[in-house]
């Protein structure tokens, strides 16, 4: 197979400017010492996707982390019926595959590149190896293990007891909470995605939105940009 002109691994000079860029800019590393994270560096490898590309699919083996040095990559399931479910979107500095770290094992979803994207692979007998020699890394990556299942569970217990309209609201507001409080915010995902997330279709989310603008509580911007004007009426939706 003809290999796209995206997904290609990077010449040495480029490599050592992306792992440099992975290495500090992810959490579970940014934290070490010059010398320690260059040493990480060395057991990275830097492929590029085009947009539109997948990464892995369900039922590929599982063996290496994977870290956002550039662009984005959706997490999605898919269900039996062929329905899919947005798990997360991954932004520079963001992982996945992180379960190889402690099992052998197989991918239970599809990671696609939502942009030309460019990552940096670990496998997981070299990132053992660190998490071995540098305990502090464990112990960020158990943090996120903990924020992922905290969201998880509130989105799974949000499907389960409230309605479309108000899981849209809380999102929109925490939105504005990961904005520093800032009124007007950029929806990170299209409707598509976001309706994926949200466990609806496009067009509910298209209606609801109407309906929020028709009754002042946002108003809907170019480029995916909603104003919130009425953030304490939004919540008692």
């Amino acid at each position: 197979m003809q290999k796209s002109r995206c997904h290609h691994s990077k010449s040495h000079a480029k490599d050592v400017k992306t792992h440099k860029a992975c290495v500090s800019l992810v959490p579970i590393f940014n934290h070490l010492e010059a010398d320690q994270m260059d040493e990480i560096m060395k057991a990275t490898r830097s492929i590029s996707y085009c947009r539109g590309e997948i990464i892995y699919r369900a039922g590929d083996k599982s063996d290496s982390l994977y870290i956002v040095s550039s662009g984005r990559i959706r997490i999605y399931r898919l269900s039996e019926s062929g329905k899919e479910q947005l798990v997360r979107i991954l932004n520079p500095g963001e992982f996945t595959g992180e379960l190889a770290l402690f099992r052998e094992g197989i991918h239970e979803a599809y990671a696609e590149a939502m942009m030309d994207t460019n990552v940096c692979m670990i496998t997981r007998t070299e990132l053992q190896e660190f998490l071995m020699k540098y305990p502090t890394i464990a112990l960020k990556i158990l943090s996120e293990f903990s924020e992922r299942l905290e969201t998880s569970e509130k989105q799974t217990t949000r499907f389960a007891t409230e309605t479309v309209e108000t899981r849209i609201a809380l999102f929109l507001a925490e939105c504005v909470e990961g904005e520093n409080q800032v009124m007007e915010i950029k929806l990170p995902m299209s409707k598509k995605d976001l309706a994926s997330y949200l466990g609806t279709t496009p067009e509910t989310i298209s209606r609801k939105l109407a309906e929020m603008e028709d009754k002042g509580y946002i108003r809907q911007l170019p480029q995916r940009k909603i104003e919130i004007l009425d953030l304490d009426g939004l919540l008692l939706l």
